[in-house]
């Protein structure tokens, strides 16, 4: 049994520019945001970034770190589209490659399974095969003959994802209403960090479907109260619908200055609790 116990910057310490990397959660949902700031207090750019997106693409887009984006969709959930991934867009400032949320899954499922691909009937009939043109399909080699597409596999050097608990071993728990395919992610990497709310002992008799991370997929384990803000880290706490509007709202130059500028996880913390306390 290993203690895998990291901090924020200790996970980041492993990542480098280029790597292709995952990150879980769900639009504005459960996403490992210490880590992703963490990270914007790196040097570390060039990024293929793999995510059901939300504001973690769009701050490292907003921040000039992603070179390539792979996602089905980037949301802030109560905001349809997120905006400083809209200006990055709009601006040619990335790569894009946009699939269907079935194709993604399955990308995933491949990825975890060690599969080059997955046949999948989503995307069939739709302007995802056109504006994707490296994507292909396959025939059925039994009797039906059907015609499938063939999602690659979403490979990731790294993948960063936010649990409720975790032990020390690496085995994280959730205790909202979705996975979040945060186990997919974990699986589809070459290393896979955990960050969560509390680090615990043990779950007790939890349900054993609450049990998603195994230890065996995790690689380093980071708790971080409130590392989940502004997105919802269900039933801990909500979405910052407040916050999250300041965000959508607020110039890149200003909400990095504002947020970001100092120099850890507490920093931020700090600075979101003085913004609350001037009553917003």
């Amino acid at each position: 049994m290993t203690d895998k116990t990291m901090t924020p910057e200790d996970v980041v310490s492993r990542l480098r520019s280029g790597m292709t990397l995952g990150i879980g959660g769900w639009g504005s949902r459960r996403k490992p945001m210490a880590l992703v700031r963490a990270l914007l207090r790196s040097d570390i750019t060039d990024l293929t970034v793999i995510a059901y997106g939300g504001p973690d693409v769009g701050l490292l887009a907003a921040a000039g770190r992603i070179r390539k984006l792979v996602t089905a969709f980037v949301t802030l959930d109560s905001i349809p589209l997120e905006p400083h991934f809209r200006a990055a867009r709009q601006a040619g400032a990335l790569e894009l490659t946009e699939v269907d949320e079935a194709m993604f899954m399955w990308g995933l499922h491949a990825a975890a399974n060690r599969l080059p691909f997955l046949p999948v009937r989503a995307g069939l009939g739709s302007d995802v095969m056109r504006v994707n043109p490296h994507l292909r399909t396959v025939t059925s080699p039994y009797e039906d003959g059907e015609t499938f597409v063939a999602m690659p596999a979403l490979r990731m050097d790294a993948a960063l994802v936010h649990v409720n608990r975790a032990d020390r071993l690496g085995n994280g728990q959730y205790l909202g209403p979705d996975p979040y395919f945060d186990d997919l992610f974990c699986e589809a990497a070459d290393a896979a960090y955990v960050s969560c709310e509390e680090i615990v002992a043990g779950f007790g008799d939890a349900p054993l479907q609450t049990l998603l991370v195994k230890r065996h997929a995790v690689t380093g384990v980071v708790e971080t109260p409130n590392g989940a803000h502004f997105t919802s880290c269900v039933p801990d706490y909500g979405r910052d619908e407040a916050f999250q509007k300041l965000y959508a709202t607020t110039s890149w130059p200003q909400f990095a200055e504002r947020f970001l500028s100092g120099g850890d996880e507490k920093s931020y913390q700090s600075a979101v609790q003085s913004w609350q306390e001037e009553g917003r």
